[in-house]
């Protein structure tokens, strides 16, 4: 199929930059240049943030009613389009055509469930401690333009988390979208200008990730920011931030921890995580990245998730066999050559993979280490790949220590069939999400994000919204 050249969306138009600079788009499972897509200038820039003054002025005034009409249209004419967009989000990205679909079905499903959050966007009376005279009201009311930063792991669900809660609350947005995978936020965005999303509610720019950073987060019109990508970025981002006091939402990095209980059963554990670890070829902030295995069964573990892994058809996305895509770039090739060589330079045991597929583009196969160490690079940065890597432990507090030991609490995953050991995990484990005895679901109606250094806020649930809106009370004596 054909790839489009990418423009950008200013104003409810598609335009070229203002200095006509684009920028190329590759194919992950071939390394070839598929399309161009426009390079953003400041002058891009200014006219977006004026045009989302203006939209935020005519969104906020619309009766929540008729903002969920148009978020409902949207989502509708999105799954209608999914055969279409799917194939994009394959060819710029590269996982697999089923997951871009389930990507874009899920995405639909996020806008209704937002779009129907939005009607019940609530304030309150507050009986006067003075006189009965005096009314005091509490109201919530749209906090401004936002500017949102998104990755290209999954380009259309990172966009529709901010998107939606923003929409609903009655904001408008400018989403600076990942130049690795324009074609599918393009398409995202035009499903919503197509529905009737009033001028200048939305737009999108692609460029110089700190050029338009620096230019869009210290300017007085954008009064929120919210960033999806690796903690360090989202640390500079946060100050730049506070030095303008603006209200941020940052989902950053993880390091998930796994820990298999001496009681888990093995098999499910399997089958849940490899599907976990495997998904999106690793490229996941909440990958199942830490593997904690209890010794008694270790062995059988390590065994069974090698096979699983095994069993996986590595390929183009497009293929209709494919279970596993290219990795995004070649660095992320050279990250996981990185850490594969360091793991086994410290005493780890190769079980599976650890080598660059012999073809085009930027394959890399499904790889598990055992004996892990501590000072392993694998076990203290996040490999954003298709790499597990297991360590045995033989006291449950000591793999809640180890769970807990770095910076990171994003999310967390756990095996055990003992109700005590359940509810040690949930009250010790240091994360923001925790799937106990099943593969991460995340939906519309809880909250995705992390503690500690994995981020500030959420992105999910009724507790999204909060970060869209201001909080003013009103007291009225009658005179």
């Amino acid at each position: 199929m054909s790839y489009p050249d990418v423009q950008l969306f200013i104003d409810g138009k598609w335009l070229d930059a203002a200095d006509g600079k684009t920028i190329s788009v590759l194919n992950p499972a071939t390394g070839a240049e598929i399309g161009r897509v426009a390079h953003a200038a400041v002058a891009d820039l200014e006219r977006t943030v004026i045009a989302a003054k203006r939209g935020f002025e005519t969104w906020r005034e619309l009766p929540a009613i008729e903002r969920n009409i148009v978020m409902r249209n949207a989502a509708k004419i999105l799954r209608e389009r999914m055969p279409d967009i799917a194939p994009l989000l394959t060819l710029e990205q590269g996982k697999p055509l089923s997951e871009a679909k389930g990507e874009i079905l899920a995405a639909a499903d996020m806008i209704d469930w937002f779009a129907d959050e939005g009607l019940r966007i609530y304030g309150r009376v507050v009986p006067s401690r003075f006189n009965n005279s005096t009314r005091q009201v509490v109201v919530r009311d749209p906090v401004g333009p936002v500017a949102a930063f998104t990755p290209w792991n999954f380009p259309i669900n990172q966009i529709v988390r901010k998107l939606g809660a923003a929409l609903a609350c009655g904001c408008s947005m400018i989403v600076k979208a990942p130049e690795e995978t324009p074609a599918s936020p393009a398409a995202l965005v035009s499903a919503f200008a197509d529905a009737g999303l009033p001028q200048g509610v939305l737009g999108l720019v692609f460029g110089n990730p700190s050029e338009i950073s620096n230019y869009l987060i210290p300017h007085p019109i954008i009064r929120k920011v919210t960033f999806t990508g690796s903690t360090p970025i989202g640390k500079q981002l946060a100050a730049l931030a506070g030095q303008h006091l603006k209200r941020v939402t940052m989902e950053l990095g993880g390091h998930a921890p796994v820990i298999i209980c001496e009681d888990a059963d093995v098999g499910l554990a399997v089958k849940s995580i490899g599907a976990a670890k495997f998904r999106n070829a690793g490229q996941v902030c909440i990958s199942p990245t830490r593997f904690l295995v209890h010794e008694s069964i270790k062995n059988e573990f390590v065994t069974a998730i090698a096979e699983y892994g095994a069993g996986l058809r590595v390929g183009d996305g497009l293929e209709p066999n494919t279970k596993m895509g290219p990795l995004a770039n070649e660095r992320r090739v050279t990250a996981m050559e990185d850490f594969t060589h360091d793991a086994i330079s410290k005493g780890a045991t190769l079980e599976l993979g650890g080598q660059r597929l012999d073809r085009e583009g930027y394959f890399w196969q499904p790889t598990v280490l055992s004996e892990v160490p501590l000072d392993a690079k694998v076990f203290n940065d996040e490999p954003f790949g298709p790499i597990a890597a297991i360590r045995g432990f033989s006291a449950i507090d000591e793999a809640i220590a180890e769970s807990n030991r770095l910076p990171f609490g994003l999310s967390g995953y756990a095996f055990t069939r003992s109700l005590k050991n359940a509810d040690i995990l949930g009250r010790k484990m240091e994360v923001g999400m925790l799937w106990i005895n099943m593969q991460a679901m995340p939906s519309a109606e809880l909250p995705f994000g992390g503690i500690k250094e994995s981020g500030i806020g959420t992105e999910g649930g009724s507790e999204a919204m909060e970060a869209y809106l201001n909080v003013r009370s009103i007291a009225t004596a009658n005179v």
